[in-house]
């Protein structure tokens, strides 16, 4: 549930209903984008990029991030995870698209970190419960 006035979940977590939009968006791209830049190299590399790429992220999470977590980790991961993935699309899509193309994905990962620093902030703040509440500031 968030609270209308200042954006945040009851958990204290920031409302990121639009920067999830862009940051998934943009992990899609990564997905594609990456192995198709490597597959002209090497297929291993190729597909190692897509364990790393979606395997990282759905294994390591932060608690209060996501409501099912694998494997705890704190929140500067989460925001490296993050990173790795809108450096892997754009990198991978000026290699492997037409200038177009690449520029979409350069403005759409631009957004989406625009759209990312308060759930950084968050993440970066300090240690979280399981429920996401916060037990030491950072």
């Amino acid at each position: 549930m968030t609270d209308a006035l200042d954006g945040r979940t009851n958990a204290g977590r920031p409302d990121d209903r639009v920067s999830s939009a862009l940051r998934f968006a943009t992990e899609l791209v990564a997905w594609v984008a990456t192995p198709w830049a490597l597959a002209g190299h090497s297929w291993s590399l190729a597909v190692l990029s897509v364990v790393v790429l979606i395997g990282l992220p759905t294994f390591l999470s932060t608690p209060g991030d996501k409501n099912h977590v694998i494997i705890s980790v704190p929140g500067w991961v989460t925001v490296l995870l993050v990173l790795l993935q809108l450096a892997a699309a754009v990198a991978s899509s000026w290699i492997a698209w037409p200038a177009w193309a690449a520029t979409t994905v350069t403005v759409l990962a631009a957004a989406a970190v625009v759209t990312e620093r308060r759930r950084w902030r968050w993440l970066l703040c300090g240690k979280r419960s399981a429920g996401g509440e916060t037990l030491i500031a950072g």
